[in-house]
């Protein structure tokens, strides 16, 4: 279980990179969207993934999230 903490915690420092944000942006950003939750779920899939690619991915899920409020 300790690989999965960790790797929680590189995408969050991944994505926080990537985007310019402080470290509680990020994390509020990864509550808001339940992005923890998804990464628990698809860990098998990104945890062969770079950073960047990790980074859109999550990018693409808060877009699609966004796009479906009125």
């Amino acid at each position: 279980m300790n690989d999965r903490i960790d790797f929680i915690a590189y995408c969050i420092e991944e994505y926080k990179e990537h985007e310019n944000l402080t470290g509680r942006e990020a994390i509020d950003l990864f509550t808001r969207y339940d992005i923890i939750s998804y990464i628990k779920s698809a860990y098998d899939a990104l945890h062969v993934m770079g950073g960047t690619a990790i980074t859109d991915d999550i990018k693409s899920l808060i877009a699609g999230a966004n796009e479906d409020k009125p």
